[in-house]
C-alpha cells in the first residue's frame, strides 16, 4: 500500500502541516511519498526527504506550478495517481482547493478534515460544526483525504533519509493565472501554529480597541492574535485573524477569549485548545462552556489589569 502526500510549501520551505498529513498518512500505514511541485523547489525537497517515515520524494519543477495553482496541482495529482490507495494533504485553503478537483476527476469522494484513523478504509471526522463525529468507511480504490491538522502530531522534521525523484511536469493548463498576492508580515506567531493564542470578539468594539488592548498582553505572552468572525466582520481586524468554522482551526496550549461570545461557529474552530481562557461581561456567554478558567468583567479593565500583572 502507497500514500501520497502533497506537500504545502512556498517553494524555499515546507510548511509544517504537511508533517501533521505525514503523521496521518503513517497511522494509515504503507510506503509514504511526498510530491513537491514548484518551481526552483529543490530546496522543499531536501527538506521533505528528511521528515521521518517518508519512503520517497516525487519532484514536479516547473514554472507553472510554482504559484501553486489548483488547477494544474490537480491534473498533475490525478495523473500520478495510479498505484497509489491513498491521496492526502492537510485541510489548509491550498488542501481544500485542490483535492476536491482531484476526487472529482478520479470520480470518487473525497473525506474531508480527517481527526482519526481506525483503518486503511475507516476514519473519524467531525459534523456539525464540531458537536458530533462520524466514522466514515470507504470503499474507493483511491481514497483522497484531507487531514484536520489539530487532530495529528506533526511528524519529525529529521531523521528521515528518503530517496528524491524528479518527476515529469504536465502541461499548464492556463484555466487560473495568479495576479498578485498580499502577505501579512507580523513578528509574531503564525496563527495555525502558535502555542498561545489572544482572540478578540465583537465585545472589543472597535479596531482601534482591538488593537489597543489586546496587542500588548499578545506581545506580552509571545502570542499570536486572532479574531471571532463578528470582530472579522465588523472590519476591526483582516480575514486572515479569523479563528472558527468558516477560518482557521487551532488547538494551541493557551487559548484567551476577550470579549467573544463563543458562537458555534467559533468554538469549532478553537474547542481543542489544552487551555481555554474566558474574559467576558456577560455571565451566561457560551464560551463559559468551554473555558478552562472564565472571568466576568469589563474586558476594558481586566485586560490592562493583566498586562500589568505581567
Amino acid at each position: 500500500m502507497s500514500l501520497l502526500v502533497i506537500a504545502e510549501h512556498d517553494n524555499a520551505g515546507l510548511k509544517a502541516a504537511t508533517l501533521n498529513a505525514v503523521t496521518a498518512a503513517a497511522k494509515i500505514g504503507g510506503d509514504i511519498h511526498i510530491l513537491v511541485a514548484g518551481a526552483s523547489c529543490g530546496a522543499v525537497a531536501e527538506q521533505a526527504a528528511k521528515v521521518a517515515g517518508v519512503a520517497k520524494v516525487k519532484v514536479a519543477d516547473a514554472a507553472h506550478y510554482g504559484d501553486q495553482t489548483a488547477e494544474n496541482l490537480a491534473a498533475l495529482i490525478v495523473a500520478n495517481a495510479p498505484g497509489y490507495t491513498h491521496i492526502i494533504a492537510a485541510a489548509t485553503s491550498n488542501g481544500k482547493n485542490t483535492l476536491p478537483r482531484v476526487a472529482a476527476l478520479l470520480d470518487v469522494a473525497q473525506i474531508s478534515e480527517i481527526i482519526s484513523v481506525v483503518d486503511a478504509d475507516t476514519f473519524v471526522r467531525p459534523i456539525y460544526a464540531g458537536n458530533g463525529l462520524a466514522t466514515v468507511k470507504s470503499s474507493d480504490a483511491t481514497k483522497v483525504i484531507t487531514v484536520r491538522t489539530t487532530g495529528f502530531d506533526a511528524a519529525a522534521n529529521s531523521g528521515g533519509s528518503a530517496a528524491v525523484e524528479a518527476l515529469a511536469a504536465g502541461p499548464d493548463l492556463g484555466q487560473a493565472k495568479l495576479i498578485g498576492r498580499e502577505l501579512t508580515k507580523s513578528a509574531r506567531p503564525e496563527l495555525a501554529a502558535a502555542k498561545i493564542i489572544v482572540s478578540g470578539g465583537r465585545g472589543m468594539g472597535s479596531g482601534e480597541n482591538y488593537h489597543k488592548l489586546l496587542e500588548p498582553l499578545a506581545d506580552k505572552l509571545g502570542a499570536a492574535l486572532g479574531a471571532s468572525r463578528a470582530a472579522v466582520d465588523a472590519g476591526f481586524v483582516p480575514n486572515d485573524y479569523q479563528v472558527g468554522q468558516t477560518g482557521k482551526i487551532v488547538a494551541p496550549q493557551l487559548y484567551i477569549a476577550i470579549g467573544i461570545s463563543g458562537a458555534i461557529q467559533h468554538l469549532a474552530g478553537m474547542k481543542d485548545s489544552k487551555v481555554i481562557v474566558a474574559i467576558n461581561k456577560d455571565p451566561d456567554a457560551p464560551i463559559f462552556q468551554v473555558a478552562d478558567y472564565g472571568l466576568v468583567a469589563d474586558l476594558f479593565q481586566a485586560v490592562p489589569e493583566l498586562v500589568a500583572a505581567l
